[in-house]
């Protein structure tokens, strides 16, 4: 495989690995996509470092019911141990408002960021949020989820091992 591919692969396992971060409301995962000197742009909402944006959304989305982080259209361009890459997100969530009415709501917009390969590890040198669009709804209540948003979810046993382990 190429050097290029490689690294643009290993590039789009962190976006990855973001959103399951937020998901997941793992804190070590999310640390780990951005170098501990990151900084963060989300306009009005945050501004700061990478770690302290991932304890601000993880506090956030714990008074929510479900969240989901999708990732779409990334493009990536190497520089030596520099890369730059745009993504799309789309974050959807479920919240239950102080009168009991449930809530759903969705939120896109693009990630700019700015990357640094440091020893054989990519990650976030700097982060920007670009807020495209957002709605909110009434929303009924179909199925209860049977994941989990920590790492007693059940994709945590299935990645780390094998299928048989998270049988267990």
């Amino acid at each position: 495989m190429s050097d290029s591919i490689e690294h643009k692969l290993a590039i789009t396992e962190k976006i990855y690995q973001y959103s399951r971060a937020m998901d997941r409301i793992d804190d070590r995962l999310g640390y780990d996509v951005f170098h501990e000197d990151a900084t963060v742009d989300y306009g009005e909402m945050f501004q700061g470092t990478g770690h302290e944006f991932i304890d601000f959304v993880h506090k956030a989305h714990s008074t929510m019911l479900v969240h989901q982080h999708t990732i779409g259209n990334i493009l990536i361009e190497l520089d030596g141990d520099r890369a730059g890459s745009e993504s799309y997100v789309t974050a959807t969530f479920r919240i239950r408002q102080d009168d009991g009415t449930l809530m759903g709501m969705r939120s896109q917009g693009r990630y700019i960021d700015r990357w640094e390969r440091r020893g054989d590890a990519w990650r976030i040198l700097h982060r920007q949020y670009l807020h495209e669009m957002d709605e909110s709804w009434p929303a009924v209540q179909q199925f209860v989820s049977r994941g989990q948003r920590e790492t007693s979810d059940p994709s945590y046993a299935v990645l780390a091992g094998s299928p048989e382990e998270s049988q267990k």
